[in-house]
């Protein structure tokens, strides 16, 4: 072998490159904790290979010990086939690989839009090697880590470029469309080489590494962008990343104090929405806005500008909400039941932050702590009050914001359920906190009781609206109808709009409670053995001895659910299956079909024309899809949501696929009738005579 040449023909690239050459050049037998590059996965995947390779063999000394050497011999030899595609000179290695991947594995956002960079570098001469090495930031751990975003997880560098070109282009970007933008972006919009281009997303990148570690430490004094992140995170949020990335783009040179000023009141805007649990569907358009519409604002200007867009807002859906308005929400509020705990706990924090910035000591550490109830949930033993008046009054009290705090660890339940002079001293233990001083202080004199309760909560929604103040003199005022869907319904509200009649009796809905019942009072409290509930879940949950869905688990004498009566009080059309005994079986058109393909989804399309041309008439299960590369789960989504889009859309109870549940799985089929009026539709052409005959 000539000096300096590698024995090995087939080499890593890249960051993977040195890895592979030396545990393919190490002398066996390789320790390969030993090697330098042992946490690669290179190495970790020689390794299992390695491991299973000789537990397989066994020992010399194994009769089949020669046999099985060398059958995996013959395996690697002869039955382990390899492709190499060599190129010319003109042709495209990462256009090819992208084409090849087409077929296999679909690629990320990320891994596209990287082929594309270095195929655009080579195309414009640059180093290749040097700008992978310096300035490609997305082949690390923390880059390649998946994120819940949503319902779905994506690597934290798709979401990253996805956030960073709505940074620049002032969009919303689906996640589909990020690879595709990307490339609009810079073949078109960007007006840059992509040698000058690539070290300014690395330059933000970093500074995007740089917010998301220092929000995930626990004990550290965190500034104004980072604590945002965090509050972000544990809200499961990401609306304001492209605002960040925005402000913080090199060439605006943006001093701190506007940055986080403009900050504050876009989260400002968020958390007082988040109060109200109004939806957030709307609002990552508004940021886009904010970013499209003000993207050459003067620093002096920016804060101004930006708090006059957030004010302007006036339709539900993405109004700032006033003071006044949070008050009345959370002053009755059983905050506890109302959102989730992470929520819950960076209100309780944002206070305790609040009440140390007064006496300038440092942040809260974020450790997860504890939400204790003053008054316990399970109060009957040791915090009795007389007559059922008194009783409803302490019940509606428990999950109140006044009643709630945070401690640095938990306390048992015995200590938990104790009366007030008990709890009182362990509480004391957790002293260190302002929240609990400040508590303990105000149940001295009276004890802990509905008015002491009631006094803390306006005083920590006070708090709240100081940490995340509106414009002096803003009320939030809206010139649209409040959707009812966005508000949280009870059943003393169907029970006011005369949807559900006192003296109602519920039943569950099967199992073996269905002996069981509950009577609808007056006041819409539910009455189950005696005992009284302010809500459908527990009155469920006494019943079964278990969390259950109470709007789902209690029927009406019709066979309605209270989560119908809910639906109608809201104003929704029918989407339960329970409703479509009301809507009528309407055999579809070509019209029709033709109105409902042009909404449609591509994945929902294959699906259809598949049945349609090769298993019409025919009951069908799941892994009958498998041939279109669908799983069970995926036609049970499709078919599910095809169902609410006709039952709201279309008015009638038979989509174009209909299902029902079998011995316990799901069933497809789509009839002649409907199938022969798809093809015409989609111009499909006569089935398949195979599968039409079947």
């Amino acid at each position: 072998m000539p000096p300096g040449e590698s024995r090995l023909k087939i080499r890593h690239t890249n960051r993977d490159h040195a890895a592979f050459d030396e545990v393919m050049d190490a002398e066996p037998p390789i320790d390969h904790k030993d090697l330098k590059h042992a946490s690669s996965k290179i190495t970790r995947a020689h390794a299992f290979f390695a491991d299973a390779v000789a537990t397989w063999l066994g020992g010399a000394d194994n009769d089949a010990y020669a046999a099985r050497a060398n059958a995996l011999v013959a395996v690697l030899t002869s039955g382990l086939q390899l492709v190499a595609i060599n190129l010319t000179a003109i042709e495209n290695s990462q256009e090819i690989f992208e084409t090849l991947n087409a077929r296999g594995t679909p690629l990320t956002a990320a891994d596209l839009i990287k082929n594309f960079v270095f195929q655009r570098l080579a195309a414009e001469g640059a180093n290749t090697r040097r700008a992978y090495a310096e300035d490609w930031p997305f082949d690390t751990r923390f880059w390649e880590t998946e994120v819940t975003v949503g319902r779905y997880r994506v690597s934290r560098s798709s979401l990253f470029l996805n956030q960073w070109l709505a940074s620049r282009l002032g969009e919303e970007i689906s996640p589909q469309q990020t690879f595709s933008r990307f490339k609009v972006y810079v073949e078109h919009d960007a007006g840059q080489k992509m040698a000058d281009l690539l070290p300014t997303i690395k330059q933000q990148a970093d500074l995007y590494e740089s917010w998301t570690v220092a929000a995930d430490d626990r004990d550290r004094q965190l500034r104004v962008v980072e604590m945002s992140v965090y509050r972000m995170k544990a809200s499961e949020l990401e609306l304001l990343k492209p605002l960040l990335i925005w402000l913080h783009e090199p060439d605006r040179h943006l001093p701190d104090d506007v940055i986080d000023s403009v900050v504050a009141l876009a989260e400002s805007w968020i958390m007082r929405r988040m109060f109200l649990r109004l939806t957030t569907s709307d609002l990552g358009r508004v940021v886009a806005e904010i970013i499209r519409i003000h993207g050459e604002a003067p620093a002096s200007e920016l804060v101004d500008r930006v708090r006059g867009h957030l004010t302007r807002l006036n339709v539900s859906s993405t109004y700032w909400p006033g003071d006044e308005e949070i008050r009345v929400a959370l002053t009755g509020e059983a905050a506890y039941r109302r959102f989730k705990v992470a929520r819950l706990r960076l209100f309780l924090e944002a206070v305790e932050n609040e009440f140390r910035r007064g006496t300038n000591q440092p942040q809260v550490p974020r450790r997860g702590y504890p939400i204790e109830h003053v008054l316990p949930q399970k109060w009957q033993d040791n915090w009795p009050v007389d007559g059922l008046d008194a009783e409803i009054e302490r019940g509606a009290h428990v999950h109140r914001l006044g009643n709630l705090t945070l401690l640095t660890s938990s306390l048992n339940s015995k200590v938990s359920n104790s009366a007030w002079n008990v709890k009182r001293e362990r509480l004391r233990e957790h002293d260190t906190l302002l929240l609990n001083s400040r508590l303990l202080r105000q149940g001295s004199k009276g004890g802990w009781n509905e008015g002491t309760i009631d006094a803390r909560s306006d005083q920590l929604i006070d708090v709240l609206l100081r940490v995340w103040p509106a414009p002096e003199g803003h009320t939030g005022q809206v010139v649209d109808p409040r959707d009812k869907s966005q508000d949280w319904v009870e059943v003393k509200d169907l029970v006011a709009a005369g949807l559900l009649e006192p003296g109602t009796i519920l039943t569950p809905r099967q199992g073996s409670w269905t002996s069981k019942q509950t009577l609808v009072r007056d006041d819409g409290m539910l009455e189950v053995d005696g005992q009284l509930f302010g809500s459908p879940s527990g009155a469920g949950r006494h019943v079964k001895g278990s969390v259950t869905n109470g709007w789902t688990f209690w029927s009406l004498a019709d066979g309605r659910r209270l989560v119908d009566v809910r639906a109608a009080f809201r104003g929704e059309k029918p989407r339960d299956p329970h409703w479509t005994a009301a809507l009528p079986r309407i055999e579809w058109n070509e019209e029709d079909l033709a109105n409902y393909a042009s909404g449609t989804a591509e994945l929902t399309l294959r699906l259809l024309d598949y049945v349609a041309t090769e298993r019409a008439d025919r009951l069908l299960a799941g892994p009958d899809f498998a041939v279109i590369g669908l799983t069970p789960e995926q036609v049970a989504g499709i078919t599910g949501a095809m169902a609410r889009k006709v039952y709201n859309d279309f008015e009638r109870s038979n989509p174009p696929i209909e299902s029902h549940e079998q011995d316990g799985r799901w069933r497809y089929r789509m009839t002649a009738g409907t199938a022969t009026a798809w093809r015409v539709t989609r111009t499909l052409g006569p089935p398949s005579p195979s599968k039409a005959s079947a």
